[in-house]
């Protein structure tokens, strides 16, 4: 604004002055013709009397001139050399002396040759600019002087291009004034509330909330800054809820994280780790590590980082097309950990796009521990070969038998024909006992409910000895128990504890060659003192129950995994007939009875399993004493039920 009013103001008066000058030249020019025609008229008249030397009649002559005429300014008559011997409104003195000032026009040298035309001059007096008008005086061809006529300017022109003039200066001087009290005015009213204006959103666009502008105007201006200040403070009141939202639901996803069993890591854009739960801290060892902000490659073991670092990189860069959205959401690996403890992990990486699904806004690395799957898988793989091995020698066996007697019958003898029968009838024993057991597990992992009732000890032992009597003398191996007098019965499961004596008694019968021994053995345990949350003490009764053997013995390494499921000791006996599930349901067994099976063994030596059981008495105690069960008793069958 500044700029363009100096430039208008400059073209105004540019304009204004050339019209004055232009103005002033038109009137100069009009005052010298005016001059130079007056002199003409004047020197015409007054040529044959100054010829005749009639100075007076020219003095009269011409003080008549001088007084008609307002723009004349004076009236000068000179001689032939210039002398000026007349003048209006003043004259050379009549009397000469020596102090008497001679006053001359100076002239031209050949202006006497060119008589004929007049000479225009200007001058400055204190009045003014006076055009000087020269008219040389001639009478019959014969140069007789000169007529020197000032003539003043018109006045009226003058006078208006003097206004014109004033006017224009004072116009100018106006409009600077007026442009330098509007920028004071602009700079301390206008500017510097925008200014702060201008500051305030800055700030507001930086995420500083508490920004206010406190400036006393009044006007559009007001109203603005009071609108700034009522935004500011609606968006901190925002910004507040969203924290305070933000803050819960950063607090909910951290503890939904926290608490899942599988690990989860989040990374930005840059792999630098956002969060990682604690289980992704157990499975990488970064228990005593703050990796919080640090690149997930720097700390991942070298198996991972070496099988992750292409595709971290490659899904932190590309954002897959529309089609590939929907069909592929991640990229799944599976590794093998070495360090900290050897495991096998799955892990999925996936994008974590924005709500628009066009920008990546960081990775989720999924990590799951599946150990127990592989070994699970592995476990299962054996028990497959395991038991098509031992579905395949059996049914090879019956069908091979079945078929001799099919086609051979006639040929055959009454005692051939009874050793086929009776081998068949073996093989089909053992394809059912293999079957029982798969079935017998299954069901004790199904987390069925199983009702414990009072149970005498001496029964499930004595039922098992009778089982494997025949068995036992055709092997020469003795069968002896020993149990002790007055052995108070024990909360279990009859059907149950009859399965476990059945398959440690039939291990123990296996592995022992003749002239072995086995040996059942129950007693009861000293009380010994327990100590309870509470720390009240209190005695514990139970029963110990012992299947010990002369056998072929366990291997130390062994004897760690020999309740797995599936399971074989890979030994000398491997020929042995076996699926690897016995131990396993007893293991299972027990601890449907709250205890744990326990074994010593030497090789060579013989082996000995043992558990405890309950007495059903100090069971009853212990639960109603504490009041963590409902117990109902049922007087015909004495069936405890726990509740």
């Amino acid at each position: 604004m500044a700029a363009a009013t100096l430039v208008v103001s400059l073209f105004m008066s540019g304009l204004t002055f050339w019209a004055v000058n232009t103005i002033q030249q038109d009137a100069r020019i009009n005052d010298t013709r005016f001059g130079r025609d007056l002199a003409l008229l004047l020197a015409s008249n007054v040529a044959p009397l100054i010829a005749e030397d009639n100075l007076t009649e020219v003095a009269n002559f011409s003080n008549r001139f001088y007084s008609s005429t307002s723009s004349v300014s004076y009236m000068l008559y000179a001689d032939e050399d210039g002398s000026i011997f007349f003048g209006i409104p003043f004259s050379q003195p009549e009397v000469h002396n020596a102090l008497s000032i001679q006053r001359r026009i100076e002239l031209p040298e050949d202006y006497a040759k060119n008589a004929e035309l007049p000479m225009v001059r200007q001058h400055i007096t204190p009045d003014g600019e006076v055009t000087d008008v020269f008219v040389p005086l001639t009478h019959e061809n014969h140069y007789l002087g000169v007529l020197a006529i000032g003539i003043n300017p018109n006045p009226t022109v003058v006078a208006s291009s003097n206004l014109t003039r004033d006017v224009t200066i004072a116009v100018f001087i106006s409009i600077w004034v007026m442009v330098i009290l509007g920028a004071v005015f602009n700079a301390l009213v206008i500017t510097k509330p925008i200014q702060e204006l201008l500051r305030g959103v800055k700030n507001i666009a930086a995420g500083n909330f508490k920004q206010r502008i406190d400036l006393p105007l009044g006007g559009e201006l007001g109203e603005l800054i009071f609108s700034f200040n009522e935004m500011a403070e609606r968006l901190e009141s925002y910004e507040e809820q969203n924290i305070e939202e933000l803050t819960s639901e950063k607090a909910k996803l951290e503890t939904l994280v926290s608490t899942i069993a599988d690990g989860a890591v989040l990374l930005d854009t840059n792999l630098k780790i956002i969060l990682v739960n604690p289980t992704a801290r157990r499975i990488f060892g970064w228990e005593s590590s703050n990796i919080t902000g640090e690149t997930v490659l720097d700390h991942l073991p070298r198996s991972v980082s070496m099988e992750l670092t292409r595709p971290l990189h490659r899904i932190a860069r590309e954002i897959p097309q529309d089609s590939e959205r929907d069909s592929k959401e991640g990229e799944e690996f599976r590794i093998t950990l070495d360090k900290p403890t050897p495991r096998s992990v799955r892990i999925l990486l996936t994008r974590v796009l924005d709500q628009y699904r066009e920008n990546i806004k960081g990775i989720a690395m999924t990590v799951q521990d599946i150990t127990r799957e592989v070994e699970l898988n592995e476990a299962k793989s054996q028990f497959i070969s395991n038991v098509s091995h031992e579905l395949r020698t059996p049914l090879f066996n019956i069908k091979s038998f079945i078929e001799t007697l099919h086609e051979y019958d006639e040929d055959l003898t009454q005692q051939q024909r009874q050793e086929f029968l009776e081998t068949t009838i073996r093989e089909t024993d053992r394809l059912t006992r293999l079957v029982n057991d798969v079935l017998d597990l299954s069901k004790l992992e199904a987390c069925r409910i199983h009702h414990l009732e009072p149970v005498d000890i001496a029964q499930p032992i004595e039922q098992t000895l009778r089982t494997y009597q025949l068995n036992a003398r055709d092997k020469g191996i003795e069968l002896i128990q020993e149990i002790e007098a007055n052995v108070p019965s024990v909360l279990g499961n009859y059907d149950l504890l009859l399965q476990v004596l059945a398959n440690l008694v039939g291990n123990s019968m296996k592995f022992t060659e003749s002239g072995g021994k086995v040996v059942i053995r129950a007693y009861l345990l000293e009380a010994s003192i327990a100590h309870n949350e509470q720390d009240n003490h209190k005695e514990s009764r139970k029963v110990r129950l012992e299947i010990s053997d002369t056998g072929i013995g366990i291997e130390q390494e062994d004897q760690e995994a020999i309740f797995d499921r599936f399971f074989r000791v890979e030994n000398q006996v491997h020929t042995l007939e076996g699926t690897g599930l016995g131990l396993s349901i007893v293991r299972n067994i027990i601890e449907k009875h709250h205890s744990k099976v326990n074994l010593v063994s030497e090789v060579g030596v013989g082996t000995t399993f043992w558990f405890d059981l309950e007495t059903c008495e100090e069971k009853l105690r212990s639960h109603l004493s504490s009041g963590e069960i409902d117990v109902g008793i049922d007087n015909e069958s004495s069936t405890i039920s726990l509740i």
